[in-house]
């Protein structure tokens, strides 16, 4: 038994030594000015997938229910086989919009729309506050069955948990605005926590297999006769069937969708060469810290140790068998699987509200507006918001749960950004209105069947209505919605979920036709695979440099410090006019002018997101007449080269055209980078053509060399017959010799 000041000394000496590694990182990289690309940092950063969910969770799911925890891991292994598909486009998709979140990512791909952002950013947030919980539920357990402590002073240990967090997701990764920057400090040391918890629970597994018993055979054996094969049973619990159904189809959409899985597998994915190691890397440590859950599961349940404590069996047995250092490895490798999840979620998560929720309301209230300097401080106060609510989650919910089950009930809630997400990448049809329509139909119905069937277990609301419904229509029962009985909570929530979420995304995307400027952003986010030139130079132009730069320089400076420090919008604005190779020239030209205002939209989405910037941009930027008239004549120019007609182009110039004119940027970028597009498909096409030809030469070529020999091989046959012809003609008509006569 430890002290619990013992522990917790460990626990702060153990999260300073990650900072420290974190700092030593950052440090080698601002010295020798390269990031540091490691396939292998990528592909283990990916194992904050793994929480306390499968690091304590996984043996205490198994001790009940057998096998059906890999239900879990065959989905996100299912999942990680698309990867070169999906996760590749989805990089390429935040290379090209400067994607912040997934919720930055939904909405870019929906015209930007700050309600689907903020539908988005509400569904994860209140989805994953249980799973915070859960993670600050595993500590607080932990804590308490290594040190035996449960009572006064140390009831509040889950504060004191919620505080260190706080503290610590702020030092890893809230330390700065831009959460497209690469937070790689944070990263090494998110992989040195999931090679801790894989060593710690490998540890335990070949303690528990090899010390307090003889082996897995060993298990096995005892296993037979103490009448618990359920443990080995792919069908050990109820509805199995059902469930392994559901267990994979949340994994598959949890590996992609996860806030945090999405930020460490997109957001700080540096190379998307990366992601082939990551496709047999990560699925190897995934069957690794899952190979020792069934024995540890029995090994539980063999000792005599209470069911009711399988969740926490990596710790129990060997705290039983008096190995000390071992449990207080465990231990470690049970906080590191908590403490990753937990700064990534709500560094993620913060950034998400910030962006989406109280950034509009800032731009919407002129004397608020102050406040977007302190956008930094602001994000600093929601992750202590966000842990404060998780604590009382876990305070007040989570005694009547087991961890598998706080984890579905989140997982349910971010299955439903896939109809959106999926859809969006690859159904060029799906539009704002659909999206936004499955996305509350989804979420609504998630209330109903998941978080309300809580508040009335948790006492807060009348049974009545678990068990004859909402003024006892019985066909509005939440856990029996329509009538359909005998499912799985969980299974009958997904279920009612994606049917709903689905149906209403494609009715409203059939029904509902978007705005030319959403099918344009369209068109471009579907193509982020085949990305047309990515030289931020700007292009050549015949047009005439009459725009004073200095004004522009000024207007683009002020705006970007409304959001951040002056120093830093004044080194952004100095960047892109060098990238732009404008730096030093009195006048620029509207071309270059549409360059520096995109590549201005593009370093402020990496601060606020890309919705917020797009607004903040329309809202700032302000054109002279003259320049607004050359947008127009320029965008006419280029809908003419794609076969517009001059109708439709007229109205939607007019109709496109905001006041101060940035309403055309966006329209002139993309039709400017689906020209370039256009052009190097018909150059691919051209080569393939080319291609084609060439075979074809060949072919032919062969052909005439086949034909030469084979006419030389007939003349060659026909000299020859000639010659044996001639030999029999001279044989017969010679006269017998002398010699030979009688």
């Amino acid at each position: 038994m430890f002290s619990p000041l013992a522990v917790i000394s460990t626990v702060v000496i153990y999260m300073l030594l990650l900072f420290i590694i974190a700092q030593l990182v950052e440090k080698r990289i601002t010295k020798t000015g390269r990031p540091l690309k490691s396939p292998w940092v990528y592909a283990l950063s990916l194992a904050v997938f793994h929480t306390s969910w499968t690091f304590y969770g996984s043996v205490g799911f198994a001790s009940t229910s057998g096998l059906l925890f890999l239900g879990i891991y065959v989905g996100a292994l299912i999942g990680i086989l698309f990867w070169w598909v999906t996760l590749r486009k989805m990089v390429s998709i935040k290379e090209t919009f400067r994607i912040t979140s997934i919720a930055d990512f939904i909405s870019t791909r929906y015209r930007r729309s700050q309600r689907i952002a903020g539908l988005v950013t509400l569904i994860a947030l209140i989805g994953i506050l249980p799973y915070i919980a859960l993670q600050l539920k595993a500590i607080v357990s932990s804590f308490e069955i290594i040190t035996h402590e449960a009572s006064k002073p140390w009831e509040y240990s889950g504060l004191l948990a919620t505080v260190l967090l706080t503290a610590f997701t702020i030092m890893f990764g809230v330390r700065r605005l831009d959460p497209t920057e690469r937070h790689q400090g944070m990263i090494v040391a998110l992989v040195v926590e999931s090679v801790v918890k894989l060593l710690a629970f490998i540890a335990v597994g070949l303690f528990v297999c090899f010390v307090m018993f003889d082996g897995i055979q060993d298990i096995h054996s005892r296993l037979q006769e103490a009448n618990l094969q359920h443990l080995t049973s792919f069908t050990a619990s109820e509805n199995s069937a059902s469930m392994w159904v559901t267990l994979i189809i949340l994994s598959f959409a949890g590996i992609f969708l996860l806030p945090r899985q999405f930020h460490v597998s997109v957001i700080e994915n540096t190379d998307q060469q990366h992601i082939k190691t990551a496709m047999w890397l990560f699925p190897l440590y995934m069957i690794a810290i899952n190979l020792f859950v069934v024995p540890l599961a029995a090994a539980g349940l063999l000792s005599g140790l209470p069911k009711e404590s399988a969740d926490f069996f990596v710790l129990l047995l060997p705290q039983q068998a008096g190995s000390e250092a071992l449990t207080l490895f465990a231990f470690i490798g049970g906080f590191s699987a908590a403490t990753g999840m937990v700064i990534i979620t709500t560094m993620t998560l913060a950034t998400m509200v910030s962006n989406h929720m109280v950034l509009p309301i800032i731009e919407s209230v002129p004397s608020a507006q102050p406040l977007r300097s302190f956008l930094l401080q602001i994000r600093w106060v929601l992750v202590a918001c966000i842990l404060a609510c998780s604590y009382w989650f876990e305070r007040e919910f989570s005694d009547s749960y087991i961890l598998v089950a706080i984890g579905l009930l989140s997982f349910v809630a971010i299955l439903q950004f896939a109809p959106a997400v999926f859809g969006g990448m690859f159904w060029q049809r799906g539009n704002s209105a659909g999206a936004f329509a499955g996305l509350l139909a989804g979420f609504f119905v998630w209330c109903y069947t998941l978080a309300l069937p809580t508040f009335i277990k948790q006492g807060w609301l009348n049974p009545d209505i678990l068990s004859l419904g909402p003024w006892e229509v019985s066909l509005l029962k939440p856990e029996a919605l329509l009538g359909l009985e005998g499912l799985n909570p969980v299974t009958h929530s997904v279920f009612w979920t994606l049917l709903f979420n689905t149906g209403f995304y494609i009715l409203g995307s059939l029904i509902y036709h978007p705005h030319k400027d959403e099918r344009t952003l369209t068109t471009e986010f579907m193509a982020a695979l085949h990305p047309v030139n990515s030289n931020l130079k700007a292009r050549p132009t015949g047009l005439d440099a009459y725009i004073p730069l200095n004004v522009k320089l000024d207007e683009a400076q002020n705006l970007l410090a409304q959001y951040l420090t002056n120093d830093k919008a004044r080194e952004s604005v100095y960047t892109i006019a060098e990238d732009l190779q404008v730096l030093g020239q009195a006048h620029i030209t509207i071309i270059e002018l549409m360059e520096f205002h995109r590549m201005l939209e593009h370093v402020l989405a990496g601060s606020i997101g890309a919705a917020s910037a797009h607004n903040a941009l329309e809202q700032t930027i302000k054109y002279s007449e003259r320049e607004s008239s050359e947008l127009k004549a320029l965008y006419s120019h280029i809908m003419t080269g794609l076969g517009s007609q001059s109708v439709v182009q007229q109205e939607d110039t007019e109709e496109d055209m905001l006041p101060n004119g940035f309403g055309m940027i966006s329209n002139l970028q993309s039709q400017i980078d689906l020209l370039e597009s256009t052009v190097i498909e018909q150059r691919k096409s051209l080569d393939a053509l080319e291609s084609k030809l060439e075979a074809r030469y060949e072919e032919v070529f062969r052909y005439r060399v086949e034909s030469q020999r084979v006419t030389q091989e007939n003349i060659d046959l026909r000299e020859q017959i000639a010659i044996l012809t001639r030999r029999e003609s001279s044989a017969k008509e010679t006269p017998p010799s002398a010699g030979n006569k009688s």
